[in-house]
């Protein structure tokens, strides 16, 4: 001790201190912008801004389709609404992509795990919108079903991640036990097209975790027995693909949008210029892509065909040497999830797939299905950053497959 007393501040008087965290704030900042990958964040960017012109162009149509006599919608409702969740949609985005790997693998499990549990809770709780009871509602409407997406593909990278560790453990059983579960609980809403998604990802990554063609085969026999089933027992999509096949008077609003689509030629005939889309039903959602078609032009939606796969080239290249299983597959079932509902939109647009109600991501209105597929390419962006200055020490993820089927090999033979 030195005999000083400490100073002891005089009621109301202010202490200057060093902010600690300003710094250290800053440098998370540089490091995230050192290791995210910019060109995947600026195609994810260019769609919103894009989808932030298609709601303005489909707007007038919903609001007019939807305005009753006593009620009259503004023109720009939708415009309006759909800008305050791109914003909540850009936190998610940005919080989201600021994660380490581990952190977004946990957030992917627990969102899992919370949107399983309200899945369930759907059929008893959950109200319907167009016949169908999907949306559970606490305050505004939530679809489990939509944030259960990129939960899901995190999910199921761990648990496939867990096949290097140690290649008895029954993790192909456990994913497709888990998808089993998840496509019985969507059909009873019915939801026949986010179960055909779920699937497609829960089938590209049993694919890259080096399931054999013998178990593939298989799975993909039980997948077209479950379609067929599907097409007998559920009506309405029984009536839908008799609908794409032959058409119909009931259920004809892909014939509509087709035209639609083509409606603007070339070039487009110009912002809320468009005549056709008044007719279409869900403008704003389900056939933005039509009204994208016919006021901007069929050249603009080519480019949002190429942005979709740019993302999948640019997520591809990012993982090509990625070292990580579970990055591998994360990475490749998010990129899954966004683009592969992108590809069935355009479809449905284009009479080329059966109308499936769902909504063309970054770029449709969607409420919080917004803030979802935000929260998805956050999530995509996490798993995808690396650091450049990081030299590699091992030979890369292909050579330890490589070796370790061939140690599989050893042991059965």
């Amino acid at each position: 001790m030195n005999g000083t007393q400490p100073y002891i501040p005089r009621p109301g008087e202010r202490i200057a201190t060093p902010d600690r965290f300003k710094g250290s704030r800053m440098a998370e900042l540089k490091i995230w912008w050192r290791e995210i990958d910019r060109v995947l964040l600026f195609l994810i960017l260019a769609l919103m801004a894009i989808g932030t012109a298609a709601v303005a162009a489909a707007s007038p149509a919903s609001a007019n389709r939807l305005s009753t006599a006593e009620v009259r919608l503004p023109d720009l409702y939708f415009y309006w609404a759909h800008l305050r969740w791109q914003f909540l949609g850009l936190i998610a985005l940005f919080g989201a992509s600021m994660l380490s790997r581990d952190n977004a693998r946990r957030l992917g499990i627990l969102l899992a795990a919370g949107m399983l549990a309200l899945l369930f809770l759907v059929p008893l709780i959950g109200y319907e919108v167009n016949g169908a009871k999907r949306w559970i509602n606490f305050g505004i409407g939530l679809q489990p079903s939509e944030f259960l997406k990129p939960g899901f593909a995190i999910a199921l990278a761990w648990i496939l991640s867990w096949r290097l560790r140690d290649p008895n453990l029954p993790v192909i059983a456990l994913v497709t036990g888990f998808m089993g579960i998840i496509g019985v609980l969507l059909m009873l809403q019915p939801n026949l097209g986010e179960t055909l998604l779920f699937g497609g990802v829960w089938f590209v990554l049993i694919l890259l975790a080096g399931v054999s063609v013998q178990r593939i085969a298989g799975l993909v026999g039980a997948g077209i027995a479950g379609l067929t089933l599907t097409y007998f027992l559920y009506d309405n999509a029984r009536n839908r693909i008799d609908s794409f096949i032959g058409g119909g008077t009931a259920f004809d609003q892909v014939d509509l949008a087709e035209r639609t689509l083509l409606a603007g030629g070339w070039t487009g005939s110009g912002l809320w210029l468009g005549v056709r889309k008044m007719n279409l039903p869900e403008a704003h959602t389900d056939y933005i892509f039509s009204v994208i078609g016919e006021e901007f032009g069929l050249l603009v939606c080519a480019l949002i065909v190429l942005l979709y796969l740019a993302i999948v080239v640019r997520v591809l290249v990012r993982l090509a040497d990625e070292e990580n299983l579970f990055v591998l597959l994360a990475g490749a079932g998010l990129a899954t999830q966004i683009v592969g509902q992108a590809f069935i939109n355009i479809l449905v647009n284009l009479q080329l797939f059966p109308s499936k109600g769902m909504t063309l991501p970054l770029v449709s209105y969607g409420g919080s299905s917004t803030i979802a597929v935000c929260l998805a390419a956050g999530l995509l962006l996490a798993v995808t950053r690396r650091n450049p200055f990081l030299t590699r020490e091992t030979p890369g993820l292909r050579a330890m497959l490589q070796d370790k089927l061939s140690q599989d090999e050893r042991k059965r033979t």
